[in-house]
């Protein structure tokens, strides 16, 4: 029974990664607006520690697709840091304090999303402190448009965990 269990949920977690990729290459069209973020933090509500597989899956995906150049590396953390936050926040909150909560940190990513890529672009490309809040600087218009899509999409986080919850109680 156990070896059922692990091939269902190697299946289940490919294709929770390909649906973080199909999301991402379909919603390109609009620059930084996605489901990723919500989507890292629907997964680890209901998955917690195991959330890291899918996303970690997505992140090879990307690689695959557009190439392991310099723009992949941040990848490898800035989107842990947001599971890492999702795994800090209690797990038993009035709904309506997770519902503000999961978007608030949704939306703080996205905002904080530039400051949080900088320090892999600082050391590939040699920047000092000053190039560094420039790039920073630079990136805020992005950020912003980061930051407000996800404060709406954030509203998803909840119901969304709540119904993959309930699927797998009765996958189980």
């Amino acid at each position: 029974m156990r070896g059922r269990k692990r091939i269902f949920e190697l299946a289940l977690f490919s294709m929770l990664a390909a649906v973080m990729f199909a999301s991402k290459i379909i919603m390109e069209v609009l620059p930084n607006i996605h489901l990723l973020g919500m989507l890292t933090m629907v997964y680890t509500v209901a998955f917690r520690y195991k959330a890291l597989i899918p996303l970690y899956l997505y992140v090879l995906l990307n690689g695959i697709y557009a190439g392991f150049s310099m723009w992949w590396v941040p990848y490898l953390y800035v989107w842990t840091v947001l599971w890492g936050i999702t795994m800090l926040l209690p797990k038993k909150m009035p709904r309506r304090v997770a519902l503000i909560a999961y978007s608030a940190v949704c939306a703080l990513h996205g905002f904080l999303f530039g400051i949080l890529y900088s320090p892999a672009q600082a050391l590939m490309f040699g920047l000092d402190f000053e190039g560094t809040v420039a790039w920073i600087i630079a990136g805020i218009p992005f950020d912003i448009i980061h930051g407000v899509s996800n404060i709406f999409t954030g509203l998803l986080i909840l119901p969304l965990s709540d119904l993959l919850k309930r699927l797998m109680a009765k996958a189980n």
